[in-house]
């Protein structure tokens, strides 16, 4: 090999390696909410790449009660290279340390869903290039933030084409008295029509055949395992299509440190087609 095209394979080495170790950026943003009259931060995690000029699809990742925007950057290692692997951007809202991600009925200084499903989503697409429909958009958490995610997509079909949970709250009914669903709803003995009608496996009749992609994520050893059988039963009864996953672990960080690549995996097949 001549000094020439040496010196000039070298170059191209060294501009091959700055490229595949280029790492995503991850941004703290603030957008202010109209509904809920003030500002509230979140997590942006930018895929390498990014400036190439095309648009990418962004999955938005719900964290749990008594959780905040900062837990999944903080408490994953590696969610960062996921945003490059997956080349998507993964927005990490702030959901209120209980707000169950509803409008409350209870208490009008709670408005997640609002702020979710339109208002965060209209700022993310207007701040970076991203997919401007549902065919680039998807939702997921763990937790609180596992019924938030399917919550927020069965009532907002137009927005999300792709939604997941991890170790899901995805019927409520069972814990009246916990993680302040009383305080957003109402108590379950005063206003049961909210509990029955604000509750996931309530909800199945919203889903139009084909229309939503769903995936079901959840540990044999969690207290919400019971009732995640109960939705995959469902969704089968009701001949909805949707992944299914079970298997030892219980409601960790360590569960959920695992489970979200599969969640992310599933929602980059649904942005390619598959």
């Amino acid at each position: 090999m001549n000094i020439a095209i040496k010196a000039a394979f070298s170059v191209l080495l060294a501009a091959s390696i700055t490229l595949n170790t280029k790492a995503a950026d991850v941004d703290t943003i603030t957008t202010y909410s109209n509904a809920m009259k003030k500002s509230i931060k979140s997590v942006v995690i930018i895929p390498a790449g990014y400036n190439s000029g095309k648009e990418f699809p962004v999955v938005y990742l719900l964290h749990g009660y008594g959780g905040n925007y900062a837990n999944w950057i903080t408490k994953v290692k590696g969610l960062d290279s996921a945003a490059d692997r997956y080349q998507c951007l993964i927005v990490c809202p702030d959901g209120g340390i209980g707000s169950w991600y509803w409008d409350s009925p209870s208490d009008p200084s709670w408005k997640y869903e609002t702020y979710i499903s339109s208002e965060l989503v209209s700022s993310i697409d207007s701040k970076y290039r991203t997919i401007k429909s549902k065919k680039g958009r998807a939702i997921t958490g763990l937790s609180m933030g596992g019924h938030g995610a399917l919550y927020l997509a069965l009532r907002h079909p137009d927005v999300f084409g792709a939604a997941g949970s991890m170790s899901g709250g995805v019927d409520i009914r069972p814990f009246p008295k916990n993680w302040d669903m009383a305080a957003r709803l109402g108590a379950y003995a005063e206003f049961p029509e909210r509990w029955e009608k604000n509750t996931v496996i309530n909800m199945l009749h919203l889903v139009v055949p084909g229309s939503l992609a769903l995936i079901i994520d959840c540990g044999t050893e969690d207290f919400f395992y019971s009732v995640n059988e109960a939705l995959h039963k469902q969704l089968l009864y009701r001949n909805i299509r949707h992944d299914y996953i079970t298997r030892p672990g219980a409601h960790n960080w360590e569960y959920w440190s695992n489970a979200v690549h599969y969640q992310l995996l599933f929602m980059q097949r649904f942005f390619n087609g598959g």
